[in-house]
């Protein structure tokens, strides 16, 4: 079983400081049951912290404030690896990541093909909400994180201003991408896209 602990924690400090991991990413190293066993007895010691059943953090230290929370993304990734499901950043988290907003809302959605289930971490709440394969067709693409910025903010409120921002923020190969999936957006947030890819579809 020492082996086994020895490997386990060589795994996970391998992956570092703010890592999120499951049981299952260590089953190749023991059965099921060792594996909880040994999580248990590493979070007992304080080395890791259980964040919600089944999902694990390595905590990441701050010399004044202590240990911190791991990101959310990080947390709706390690939850998806478990249950073989992709996620897709969505509300104003998708704003936050392509750097439209600065603030980090308390409640975080991540729309998902797996089951819809709820994860609080300290002051934040983690959803996964169940969509459809065509909300989904996007995820771990640009293109899928900007569709859902601009859904969030709303036709009416998205401005001259706000496309500039996402001109600026994208790379080329991002608008390229833009380009390639303007099927699985609404007609009104295409027409955004291709005024945001515009100049680099031009050249």
């Amino acid at each position: 079983m020492q082996h086994i602990d020895n490997k386990v924690i060589k795994r996970i400090r391998g992956w570092g400081c703010g890592s999120v991991f499951t049981p299952n990413m260590f089953f190749d190293l023991g059965t099921r049951a060792s594996i909880d066993k040994i999580l248990s007895r590493f979070t007992q010691k304080g080395i890791i912290r259980r964040l919600s059943r089944g999902v694990y953090n390595l905590p990441k230290k701050h010399p004044v404030i202590g240990k911190l929370s791991p990101s959310p993304e990080a947390v709706a990734k390690a939850i998806s690896g478990r249950d073989a499901s992709k996620i897709l950043p969505s509300g104003a988290y998708a704003a936050n990541l392509l750097g439209l907003s600065t603030q980090i809302p308390a409640q975080i959605v991540f729309l998902t093909d797996g089951d819809s289930r709820t994860v609080r971490i300290e002051n934040i709440t983690i959803k996964l909400r169940h969509t459809t394969p065509k909300n989904m067709a996007v995820a771990g693409r640009v293109s899928g994180i900007v569709i859902q910025a601009l859904k969030y903010f709303g036709k009416e409120n998205v401005d001259t201003i706000l496309i500039e921002k996402l001109k600026n923020i994208l790379s080329s190969e991002d608008k390229v991408q833009l380009i390639k999936d303007f099927k699985f957006a609404p007609i009104w947030i295409v027409k955004i896209m291709s005024q945001i890819a515009e100049k680099d579809r031009n050249e």
